[in-house]
């Protein structure tokens, strides 16, 4: 990521709008979306930034990340929060459903699959649930898709239903087995797809029941 710094010459008075006009311009050049983080190593300032909020010109998705206001409204507003937010996450299970519309239930928080060890991310928002994936289970069958200019990590329709076996006691058996089904209808997925995650998973046998029920 190339970096800029900005030096502004005291002698030479320069109108607020004329700053937020470059400031912006280099905003928007990385994508319009920016953690703190990465806006100060653009060489932008928290002082910059915050007169930018309070000016309008930024709006605050969640605690340290910022979006030019006038830019076109966003489609995933939550998933582009996390994405930027929790960058080695995956979005998984009811959230993954709704994301492939395998799913007719409305996730009151984002599902977010971590490696071990991985420490617990603090959102202001969107509110987040989050669940810890085995090496193997958290590698396989991830996809990137493009969301509103952001990098969005999420599983894939088979590996979704897999691990909706996988974590049954907590979301419940007929939320899995529903997804099963419409993946299956819609040719989300072929059945030797959802055996190889399910393998991955451990709950190649259970889904193996259902799949001979179902076929």
């Amino acid at each position: 990521m190339p970096v800029y710094k900005y030096r502004y010459n005291v002698s030479v008075p320069i109108r607020r709008t004329e700053v937020f006009r470059r400031e912006k311009a280099l905003l928007r050049a990385q994508g319009g979306v920016l953690r703190m983080s990465e806006a100060i190593r653009l060489g932008l300032t928290r002082k910059t930034l915050y007169a930018m909020r309070d000016a309008g010109a930024l709006e605050q998705l969640s605690r340290g990340l910022y979006r030019l206001r006038d830019l076109p409204a966003l489609g995933n507003p939550d998933l582009v929060t996390v994405a930027k937010r929790i960058p080695q996450g995956v979005v998984c299970l009811i959230s993954a459903l709704h994301f492939h519309a395998i799913t007719p239930e409305i996730p009151h928080a984002v599902s977010i699959a971590l490696p071990p060890g991985t420490a617990a991310p603090k959102l202001g928002w969107p509110p987040i649930t989050v669940y810890r994936f085995a090496p193997e289970a958290f590698q396989a069958g991830v996809e990137t898709h493009n969301r509103d200019g952001i990098r969005l990590r999420v599983y894939g329709p088979a590996k979704t239903v897999a691990d909706c076996f996988k974590f049954r006691n907590r979301l419940g058996t007929d939320l899995a087995v529903l997804a099963l089904r419409t993946g299956l209808a819609e040719r989300k997925f072929k059945p030797a797809e959802v055996m190889h995650y399910a393998r991955v998973c451990r709950v190649d046998k259970i889904v193996a029941t259902y799949l001979q029920a179902l076929l």
